[in-house]
This record gives C-alpha cells, sequence and structure tokens, in this order.
C-alpha cells in the first residue's frame, strides 16, 4: 500500500513538472526535445523488439495505429473545450492556435548587420546576416564556430546586433554556447541603445499592420512577450524592444 502512495505521488509529481516546463520553456525547445525523444524511444523500443524476438508483433501494431493516430487528430479539432484547457495552461501557443494570414504573425527587427525575424505561430527565431561576414547568409545555415565567429566581430562592432545574436544563440544552442567566449571579453561593453522607435518600426517589431487597434497592438504584445520574456527562454535585449514597440504605438 505505501509503495502504491509512493508511487502515486511521484507519478503526480512528474506530471505538474511536465506542465511547468511546458510553460515556461520555449515551444521550438519543445518541439526538439520531443522529437529526440520519441525518435530515440522508438529506437530502443525496436531494439527490445528484436533482441526478444518481439518485433513482428510490435509493426503490425504500429500499423495498425497510424488510422487510429490520423482520426484522433482530426477528432481534437472538435474539442473547444480542450483547447481552453490547453489555453488555461499556457499551452496554446505550443499547438500553433493562429491561423495562417491573420495580422500579427510574425514580427522583425533590423540592426546594421542582421535582420531578426520570429514567427508568431511557431515561435521560430530566424535571421539574415545583411553586412558583414557571412553576408547573406541565414543564421540557421551557419555552424556553432560561425556563429561564434559573427559574436566577435559584432561584440568590436556593434552593440544592437550583437544582442539580437545572442538571443538567437541562447534560443537555439542554450547556454552552451557561452563556453566557448571568453567571459571578460564583454567587459565594459557598451549596452545596446537605439535612437528610438519610429512608428513603422515599432509596429514591425510587433507584427501589426497599420490598420491594428490599441486591443490588437496589445494582444500582439502580450503574444510576444509570451515567447520572448526572459523567463521563458527569451532575452532582456528582444523584451526591451517588444516593450518600447508597445510604449510607442499606444503611449503607456
Amino acid at each position: 500500500m505505501i509503495v502504491r502512495v509512493v508511487l502515486l505521488i511521484a507519478l503526480v509529481a512528474a506530471v505538474l513538472w511536465l506542465l511547468h516546463w511546458f510553460r515556461s520553456t520555449p515551444p521550438e525547445r519543445v518541439s526538439r526535445v520531443l522529437r529526440k525523444t520519441a525518435f530515440w524511444g522508438l529506437i530502443g523500443v525496436l531494439a527490445i523488439a528484436v533482441l526478444t524476438g518481439r518485433l513482428n508483433p510490435i509493426l503490425a501494431a504500429m500499423g495498425a495505429a497510424i488510422p487510429l493516430v490520423l482520426r484522433a487528430a482530426q477528432l481534437l479539432r472538435l474539442f473547444p473545450v480542450l483547447r481552453q484547457l490547453l489555453r488555461s495552461l499556457g499551452l496554446d501557443d505550443v499547438i500553433g492556435s493562429a491561423k495562417a494570414g491573420q495580422p500579427g504573425q510574425a514580427s522583425a527587427i533590423r540592426t546594421r548587420y542582421l535582420a531578426m525575424r520570429l514567427d508568431h505561430v511557431t515561435g521560430a527565431l530566424g535571421g539574415t546576416v545583411l553586412d558583414g561576414p557571412f553576408k547573406g547568409r541565414e543564421l540557421s545555415t551557419l555552424k556553432l564556430d560561425e556563429l561564434l565567429r559573427l559574436h566577435e566581430f559584432y561584440r568590436d562592432s556593434e552593440a544592437q546586433s550583437l544582442a539580437l545574436l545572442e538571443a538567437y544563440l541562447d534560443r537555439e544552442h542554450g547556454e552552451e554556447w557561452r563556453e566557448g567566449v571568453d567571459p571578460k571579453a564583454n567587459a565594459g561593453h557598451a549596452s545596446p541603445k537605439s535612437a528610438g522607435l519610429d512608428e513603422t518600426e515599432a509596429r514591425s517589431i510587433l507584427g501589426v499592420g497599420a490598420e491594428a487597434d490599441a486591443e490588437a497592438i496589445r494582444a500582439a504584445h502580450r503574444r510576444l512577450m509570451q515567447r520572448l520574456h526572459p523567463d521563458r527562454g527569451g532575452s532582456d535585449y528582444l523584451a526591451a524592444k517588444i516593450n518600447e514597440a508597445k510604449r510607442r504605438l499606444l503611449g503607456d
């Protein structure tokens, strides 16, 4: 009896931890972890099946499950209650609830060297090198050592581009990338500052059109802060730019 109680408590604790992890982790990182877990889990199951001689029954079961999974995916769209539950848990963004083509689906920030963009639906952060080393390349095509070369160049050239690149590195490579950077290199480096946003830049950052009203602007701001708040894997610089854009458009 005691063992069952302990197991039940452990199960509840694990579920609560998973819910917290889903809410506090950037969606694209959640997606990567789930894909890796599913891949290695499948490899493990197949390895055990081969060793125990039970591969054929497992393959048959997987084949029979495919139509059920497809049908379940269709049925999920019919349950607004489930969508409301996910929203209440802060997980609605993980499955991409917004429809493509609506205003506020992408944000853009430009500096001297980088043009960064954020997809509001998937949470994917990407960028293009505008000038300097690797001009014209997408950040996603650069290896970590190449990104660190950019980091060294921006560190000596322009603080705003450096801040954007660090936000990208944190999102795509976690904190591990900092192990390859001299911790004393940024000592005394000036914090990124801008001369202030004009209305076009502010709308670009929030991803809203000229017709967006105050409610739409606040919704875009809230959506972006959920994606890019420092407590959720974002960065102080991006959060500050989002807040600045909201203040520029709403005056609050």
